[in-house]
């Protein structure tokens, strides 16, 4: 799981969507689900605090293998999100001076 230049990286954004109600049940469901993901691989997750959606980068063989896991998503599944996913080439990483 260690990232290094040429990593293969995805950006998920989520969209909450409107008039959907969000239960207890359902964000603990994500959290599980999440947690499980980054056992397997690169991932970061978290929530915006303007405005009602989160993000996450995931560490994916190709962008199917990404598209699976946020398909997956809980929240995803029953409707209460959208999202967009994009790759991400990483170019600049902590540590790394380019000598």
């Amino acid at each position: 799981m260690k990232l290094e230049q040429g990593s293969k990286l995805f950006v998920r954004i989520d969209y909450k969507i409107e008039g959907k109600e969000l239960t207890h049940q359902d964000y603990e469901d994500c959290l599980i689900y999440l947690k499980n993901v980054a056992r397997e691989r690169y991932f970061i997750g978290g929530v915006f605090s303007n405005v009602d959606g989160a993000m996450c980068l995931i560490e994916a063989e190709n962008f199917e293998e990404a598209q699976e896991i946020a398909r997956n998503d809980p929240l995803i599944e029953r409707g209460l999100y959208r999202y967009e996913l994009f790759e991400w080439n990483l170019v600049v990483l902590s540590g790394d001076t380019g000598e």
